[in-house]
């Protein structure tokens, strides 16, 4: 089964249907909404690889989820592909000054969709990095979600892994601790921010093994949040 996630984002439950039958048949999971406002906490939450983006939504156009989505250094890299009845050249440019990645017009087949979608995903290289990502002598298994230094396995939480797993795949980008919490531990969890900073001393407690200490890669931004570095790595 493939591990890529396409969210549809349409008012119409027929598209939907038929969107979500035709990226089944090719082993795509699909995630859904009819409007702006859950869309972009699905994006927060389940960060699909890519999103299908209606240009006419109630509660607001996709247009306005576009721009924040781009706005937001962490949504900015998900690849968008604009579907909309909307064929004048002045839409086309507005949707690609604004971030759209590609875009198709109603009607259209659903081959073409996923041919254009395989394509946007190898352009972008979406899902490519996440499985393992290594900084020196640390290494981050994501498909057995377990963590190596000096090919030692460390005994790390749940959450300290999404942790840094979250800042290994946004190196050297200060985040606020509200940033973190939604990346985290989603936009629809209610958790203080204060915890960000419990969970910060567990993951750099777990970074320090015997004469090996990593910790130094989770930098304080004073003002501001935390960074991932491979600067903070020891040298050897």
């Amino acid at each position: 089964m493939s591990e890529r996630t396409v969210l549809v984002v349409d008012d119409e439950f027929a598209i939907r249907d038929m969107l979500r039958m035709a990226l089944e048949i090719v082993d795509y999971r699909c995630l859904e909404a009819d409007n702006i406002q859950d869309a972009h906490a699905i994006v927060v939450d389940q960060r699909p690889d890519i999103v299908l983006l209606d240009w006419m939504l109630p509660g607001g156009s996709g247009i306005e989820l576009l721009r924040r989505l781009k706005r937001d250094d962490t949504t900015q890299e998900i690849p968008v592909i604009m579907l909309t009845a909307k064929t004048a050249e002045d839409n086309v440019i507005q949707g690609l000054e604004v971030g759209a990645d590609d875009y198709i017009t109603k009607p259209f087949a659903p081959r073409e969709l996923i041919a254009r979608i395989k394509a946007l995903l190898r352009r972008s290289g979406v899902g490519e990095s996440t499985d393992r990502m290594q900084v020196s002598e640390l290494v981050l298994d994501g498909k057995s979600r377990r963590v190596f230094l000096a090919d030692e396995p460390l005994d790390m939480g749940p959450t300290e892994f999404n942790l840094l797993q979250f800042f290994m795949s946004h190196p050297e980008r200060a985040y606020s601790r509200n940033q973190m919490l939604d990346q985290v531990w989603g936009a629809n969890v209610y958790v203080e921010e204060r915890t960000v900073d419990v969970h910060i001393r567990r993951l750099r407690k777990a970074l320090q093994v015997d004469n090996k200490d990593y910790s130094g890669l989770i930098q304080t931004v004073r003002g501001t949040g935390y960074r991932f570095s491979s600067r903070g790595a020891p040298s050897d």
